[in-house]
């Protein structure tokens, strides 16, 4: 997150995403208290309107669909893909021999190229049910594999990082119960 600071700007607070990180706008003037009220409320504005574009199980599939054709060949075809509250410790599963994919709800909100990795990585064990050389291989293809997976590390070690009273950028909500770092899928 990154708050920028502006003298022409007088009254008004803004935020908005820029790739994965977020950009908060406020004026000069604002103390630093204000900063953090503002900066908490429109962090809770951001997720509000990002839970309202979340896609539904329905959509959900499609894009497992649409992942599988591109980077997988259309051969993982699963049966049910759905959001899950369930998860705290894993972002993912998948059960091959009932070919369905559960997400964790807390994938929900970030960046699409995350989501989108961890749909992959649970297609893949259609495929593959270990996490061995073959795997990675499946996994290879998605140009984008690498940094999702950083992503991930990073919102899983945040709650690990001491917390400095009055330092900016501090406050941001964290997940409960974080998985393991680089862990998806069980």
């Amino acid at each position: 997150m990154e708050v920028r600071r502006s003298a022409r700007r007088s009254r008004t607070v803004s935020a908005y995403r820029e790739g994965d990180r977020t950009i908060v706008l406020i004026p000069a003037r604002m103390s630093l208290a204000e900063e953090q009220r503002w900066v908490a409320r429109m962090l809770d504005r951001l997720a509000a309107q990002e839970s309202r574009r979340t896609l539904g199980d329905d959509a959900l599939a499609a894009r497992a669909d649409q992942l599988s054709a591109a980077y997988l060949g259309g051969r993982a075809r699963p049966d049910q893909v759905r959001w899950v509250t369930n998860q705290n410790s894993r972002w993912g599963s998948c059960t091959p021999s009932e070919r369905s994919i559960r997400l964790s709800h807390r994938l929900q909100g970030m960046p699409e190229y995350v989501l989108d990795y961890v749909l992959l990585h649970e297609l893949a064990h259609l495929l593959v049910p270990d996490h061995g050389a073959h795997f990675w291989a499946l996994l290879e293809a998605y140009p984008r594999t690498e940094r999702a997976r950083g992503y991930l590390e990073g919102v899983a070690s945040a709650p690990r990082l001491p917390h400095i009273p009055g330092a900016r950028g501090g406050g941001a909500p964290v997940p409960p119960d974080p998985p393991q770092p680089g862990e998806v899928c069980g």
